[in-house]
């Protein structure tokens, strides 16, 4: 193919578009995630979780003794050590918060804190009371 007729011609620059910016232009040219999700998907696999802990029945027992005294006094700060369920896989992760106790429901077998979140009883694997 010849090119004469056209290859001396000026620039076209267009009157009605302002010019692309550099930025634009590359992100044109940028990689895409052909497998929209595949990404997260990976670092969702690699995520850790914990398993739940067995309680042994000495250590139930060392946690309802110190329910009973939590129950007795509720001014005072405890440090709980619970599980938290993981949403997404088997398993899930401890989490350990010093707050105070509103109330101990023995119905519902859970422990309701001051923002009425609520923790399981068979979730807690350390309760003491903060001196």
């Amino acid at each position: 193919m010849n090119y004469d007729s056209i290859i001396n011609l000026p620039h076209h620059v267009s009157k009605r578009r302002n010019k692309m910016s550099i930025e634009n232009r590359s992100a044109q040219f940028a990689p895409f995630d052909a497998l929209a999700g595949f990404s997260d998907e990976i670092k969702e696999t690699i995520r850790k979780t914990e398993n739940k802990i067995i309680l042994t029945p000495e250590m139930k027992e060392k946690i309802n003794n110190q329910l009973v005294l939590i129950n007795n006094d509720k001014t005072k700060n405890v440090r709980i050590v619970y599980f938290i369920k993981d949403n997404k896989k088997d398993g899930g992760s401890y989490k350990s918060i010093i707050t105070y106790i509103k109330k101990i429901d023995t119905i519902s077998k859970q422990i309701i804190l001051p923002n009425n979140s609520k923790i399981l009883l068979d979730d807690i694997i350390d309760i003491k009371v903060m001196i």
